[in-house]
């Protein structure tokens, strides 16, 4: 309802008195030099803007008044344009956005020492500004990559609410999650914040739960927290600082119940400028205004000294002006800002350096030539040189220098005054992976730990886990679930997990891959010694009988049941045995091709000798009824062109399945997920179901006739075994198909073999034992008599 009262300044910042002071520092070196600008001696307007930026901007308005010749009452003429040429200030970013903004259509260079905000580079908003101090574009990024460093992924983040600070977070939170960093929480604050507000503040981080806090905070606003920190006795907290106020000793100072121990941040590199700090403190204060003045000013810059020492007692003593500064200890006489000061150093030189090649000054400077801002701002921008301490001076094309910080850690001390550690250095101009580097030195952390804080909102996911994001958190926050069999990550923290090749399989871990076990009906394992076995033992049962055979060819039994018939019997036989085992053993191209063929051919020509067997007795029959002539068309060389020709038939099928699409090895990964099958792949499914076929066709024909033969009168008729052995024979080979079919892996080979071997076993006990039974056992019954009497028919 009222209009507010103009600004008034009400307190001496000793902060911004130093940097005037390194200002002037810097004018009267330059005016005591022969070697810059001889001749020329430079003048300055110096005002106070109180920290405002209304203030600030009614000087910069004053400041740009016209150019008028103005003459000194004085001998020797003095002449100076009224309108100033540069402006060196101001400390923050947000009072130099709204300067430079009005100053900028004049072209007036500003040259800041202290003002970061990265928004200040854009020369389209700002043409004239400059600055000595690297922009919050780089600090930003390394605070940045100083986080990741660390392994901290989960942190909060408060900053000043202003251009510094809003800017400042904005560029590190941009930063941040390119390298996977992520904010629980952002809040900004002022030093003119209501309590309520702070205290929303506090709540906040205290129930946090990432331990790293980012401050990007002027020194004015870290102050108001700090003291709403230590009312709440918030320690244990890894703080993470920006220039201004990570070396700040009045920060340090404040902080008495070392909230901030263990620090770590940004700051500018330690400079020494020789002969400042003897200037700055040799000040006597000016009475100009009565002794009001002069005591109010020189009273204010020993008060702290005075309160906390007792030396003076203001209501005994009074302040002289001829007190020695070297002797006192407070904000002012602390030089712990030398970096900053040397700022304003090099930002005066800047100024000097560009006069000095305008007016082309060599032993003496040309007074007739006419400056103006804009000139003296393109020289700016143009000038690189060193000062007498070896730093080089010169601005790219944003008005920035170059970009480059120490690394500060606060190690208190067993005094308990913090030491200011550097340790390691940041530079923007390296390549990006040697652009931060630490150096060799321990760090000390939140309350005093000499480990690393952890600051992580899930935990790193091992190798052989995959993570996966929470629902509704960021990225940061997930859970580490297993790879699934067959995958497989051995970094931390994948976000996927990778397929193993098709002939690896994911370990127990699951952190890499093993290759597959090879799996094969091998002679080592149980199965195959007892199928060997088996093979083994039918081989010789079947030498065995061949040799009995053999022994007594001449006897009745032998002869009567052709003998000759019975001994290729008795030799494929021993084939078929023998065939099971080439069904052993790893797969290579010749056992494949082998296998097969060398079965279906064995077998065809053991059922040609059975079913040749089978004809002969039912000829032989025929042959005893009045009249009949037929073993004439069935005799021996009958029997063996037939055996002959049914064998070559499965030989012209197996010639043209191997010609076609013969067997061959394979490597089976669809059964098992674990095992790799190597089995003989069929090729050519037809050639091997034409091979089953024909020998099934047989096996049916050959039991057909001997069914046929079963009740014809012998007293040892043949065809009744005959009629057994290929009863068992087709039982064998129909339960084979479903088993053959349903078996995986090495089972179906087993399966195979099994029906190879039961089959032949059935044979050779079926038709050969009854006979070797008379031959050892009851020999009286291998007679002729006995074969035939008997046998005969009755006749009425």
């Amino acid at each position: 309802m009222h209009k507010p009262l103009p600004l008034q300044c009400i307190s001496l910042n000793f902060r911004e008195f130093q940097f005037a002071q390194a200002m002037l520092f810097a004018i009267e070196e330059i005016n005591n030099s022969t070697d810059l600008l001889p001749g020329i001696t430079l003048g300055y307007k110096m005002y106070d803007s109180c920290g405002s930026i209304a203030v600030g901007v009614r000087v910069a308005l004053a400041l740009t008044n016209g150019n008028e010749a103005v003459f000194a009452p004085s001998e020797t003429p003095c002449t100076r344009p009224a309108q100033v040429q540069a402006i060196m200030g101001e400390t923050s970013s947000s009072p130099c956005m709204a300067i430079s903004t009005v100053i900028g259509p004049f072209h007036i260079p500003m040259i800041s020492h202290f003002a970061t905000c990265a928004c200040l580079s854009d020369k389209v908003k700002y043409p004239s500004f400059l600055r000595t101090i690297p922009s919050d574009y780089y600090q930003s990024r390394a605070l940045a990559q100083l986080v990741k460093h660390f392994g901290w992924t989960w942190v909060g983040a408060v900053r000043t609410n202003d251009d510094y600070g809003n800017n400042g977070m904005a560029t590190f939170i941009e930063a941040a999650e390119q390298l996977g960093i992520c904010l629980e929480y952002s809040v900004a604050l002022f030093r003119t914040d209501p309590l309520e507000k702070l205290q929303k503040i506090i709540n906040i981080i205290k129930t946090s739960t990432s331990k790293v806090i980012v401050a990007f905070l002027s020194h004015m606003d870290m102050d108001v927290l700090i003291h709403q920190l230590s009312y709440h006795n918030m320690t244990g907290y890894q703080w993470v600082g920006s220039e201004s106020w990570i070396f700040d000793s009045q920060i340090a100072v404040m902080d008495k119940h070392h909230i901030l121990d263990g620090a770590i941040g940004l700051s500018i590199p330690e400079a020494h400028v020789s002969g400042m700090k003897e200037f700055i403190l040799d000040v006597k204060p000016l009475n100009l205004s009565g002794k009001k003045l002069f005591t109010e000013f020189w009273e204010t810059l020993f008060s702290c000294t005075f309160k906390q020492k007792k030396i003076l007692d203001y209501n005994q003593k009074a302040c002289t002006g001829d007190e020695d500064l070297n002797e006192v200890h407070n904000s002012f006489t602390d030089m712990s800002l030398m970096p900053i000061f040397n700022n304003v150093y090099k930002g005066v030189y800047a100024v000097a350096h560009a006069l000095h090649n305008i007016l082309d000054c060599n032993r003496t400077c040309n007074n007739k030539v006419q400056l103006d801002p804009f000139t003296i701002l393109q020289h700016i921008k143009q000038i690189k040189f060193k000062t007498k301490e070896g730093d080089e001076v010169y601005f790219n094309e944003n008005g920035d220098p170059a970009a480059k910080y120490e690394i500060i850690n606060w190690q208190p001390t067993q005094t308990g005054i913090v030491d200011f550690v550097t340790v390691g250095l940041y530079d923007a101009s390296l390549p990006a992976d040697r652009q931060l580097n630490l150096e060799n030195i321990t760090l000390i952390w939140a309350q005093n730990s000499l480990q690393v804080p952890l600051s992580v909102c899930s935990e790193n996911c091992p190798p052989g886990t995959r993570k996966v994001l929470q629902k509704g958190k960021p990225v940061c926050c997930y859970d580490c679930i297993r790879c699934a069999e067959g995958e497989f990550s051995n970094v931390t923290d994948s976000i996927t997990c990778e397929r193993c090749p098709s002939e690896f399989w994911s370990n127990e871990k699951r952190d890499a891959c093993v290759k597959k076990e090879t799996e094969f009906l091998s002679y080592e394992e149980i199965m195959g010694c007892l199928l060997t076995a088996a093979s083994l033992f039918g081989t010789c049962m079947t030498c065995l009988v061949a040799c009995i055979f053999f022994r007594y060819r001449k006897t009745p039994i032998v002869r009567a049941n052709n003998a000759e018939l019975s001994f290729l019997l008795l030799f494929s036989l021993t084939l078929c045995f023998l065939c099971s085992l080439t069904f052993i053993g790893q797969p290579s191209e010749w056992s494949c091709m082998l296998r097969h063929t060398a079965f279906g051919i064995t077998f065809v020509l053991c059922i040609s000798c059975v079913l040749g067997k089978t004809i002969v007795v039912l000829m032989a029959f025929r042959a005893t009824l009045p009249g009949s002539n037929v073993m004439k068309w069935f005799g021996p060389v009958q029997q063996r062109l037939s055996v002959v020709g049914f064998t070559l038939i499965q030989v012209l099928i197996c010639i043209l399945w191997l010609t076609i699409s013969p067997p061959f090895p394979f490597k089976n990964f669809k059964d098992f997920k674990d095992k790799i099958i190597i089995e003989c792949a069929l090729g050519s499914a037809i050639g091997f179901w034409a091979v089953l076929g024909y020998i099934g066709l047989l096996a049916l024909l050959c039991f057909v006739l001997a069914f046929l033969a079963r009740k014809l009168p012998d007293n040892f008729n043949e065809a009744k075994f005959i009629t057994f052995s290929m009863l068992i024979f087709c039982a064998v080979w129909i339960t084979f198909i479903p088993a053959y079919v349903s078996s995986p892996g090495k089972f179906s080979v087993a399966v195979e073999i099994f029906a190879i071997l039961a089959s032949s076993f059935g044979l050779l006990i079926c038709i050969f034992i009854p006979k070797c039974y008379i031959i050892l056992l009851k020999p009286e019954k291998n007679t002729k008599k006995n074969m035939m009497g008997k046998g005969q028919p009755k006749t009425s």
